[in-house]
């Protein structure tokens, strides 16, 4: 496949399924936030407000930078109850987002759509086989089911939704180092189903497993605030669109710094800005920006 073939397949492809599905918190793998693996005492209850701004200044295959700008908004609306099933503590959880895709420069010139609408929901759970509040350690299994609930046109180069089911299996570690020092470890990978219709033609788009590793350090200023600094790589999931090979696997890292406030003991405030370090195919992240409201009932 020709480097323009392949940046075209990065903007129909990558761009949606590798950062617009990211932005909707349905993606390839399941962004975590420090401290999202502590288990919390049967009977509470999280409702959490997400909002989410990037900007994207180039497209790439191979390693190309080709032209090509997005930027997206998203807000996702998350609900989630602890239980306990035997010994263990478990979290059914609901995440439902909404998100609005802008293409610029080139793309709007090419007449590439700007979607926005509600994403793919996400039902899932983590069950926690080891629980140490004293000790401040944790260690978690999550499993996430992608429900193609989100909007999708398949004659659109741009959806919200994937218009297919997807499934995320999620391990996450917490380990307090010292007073002030806590790490966070997470590893998830995402098994992709098919979807039937992926374009006008009615091509069937299949894609391998993607994967996700991403690591949390904070530094605990007080017993309410802390700083926190992230970096994370994700690969895998090349595709088939009508069983030709799109040479379109996914090598992406990335880092993120912020911080996060308990302005009272219920509710919680967090920040983020990041950016993508390198891109091998699809869209590179200039700059993010997340923002999260947590209440705790």
């Amino acid at each position: 496949m020709n480097p323009s073939k392949r940046l075209r397949t990065a903007l129909a492809r990558s761009a949606l399924a590798g950062y617009a599905l990211a932005a909707s918190g349905a993606a390839s793998a399941l962004d975590v936030d420090a401290g999202d693996y502590t288990a919390l005492p049967e009977g509470t209850q999280l409702a959490l407000v997400y909002y989410q701004h990037a900007e994207i200044d180039h497209l790439y295959a191979d390693g190309r930078k080709g032209p090509g700008k997005l930027s997206t908004d998203a807000a996702l609306f998350r609900y989630v109850y602890f239980t306990r099933i035997g010994d263990y503590i478990i979290d059914p959880q609901i995440i439902v987002p909404y998100v609005g895709i802008d293409a610029k420069g080139a793309l709007a010139d090419a007449g590439v759509n700007s979607p926005s609408g509600f994403g793919d929901t996400l039902l899932g759970a983590t069950l926690w086989l080891h629980n140490d509040p004293k000790a401040g350690d944790y260690f978690g299994l999550t499993y996430f089911l992608s429900v193609p609930t989100g909007d999708y046109d398949r004659h659109d180069a741009l959806n919200i939704g994937a218009d297919r089911y997807s499934h995320i299996l999620q391990a996450g570690y917490i380990k307090r180092l010292s007073p002030k020092w806590t790490m966070d470890l997470v590893l998830d990978a995402t098994i992709h189903g098919d979807n039937k219709k992926a374009n006008a033609a009615g091509d069937t788009l299949e894609q391998d497993t993607t994967w996700q590793a991403q690591a949390w350090l904070r530094y605990h200023v007080s017993d309410t605030l802390d700083l926190r600094a992230s970096v994370s790589r994700y690969w895998g999931g090349e595709t088939k669109l009508g069983g030709v090979s799109q040479d379109d696997e996914t090598n992406r890292s990335k880092f993120t710094i912020g911080t996060a406030w308990f302005v009272e003991p219920s509710l919680q405030l967090i920040a983020n800005v990041g950016r993508d370090i390198s891109v091998d195919n699809g869209a590179k992240e200039d700059s993010r920006l997340n923002l999260r409201l947590l209440k705790v009932f």
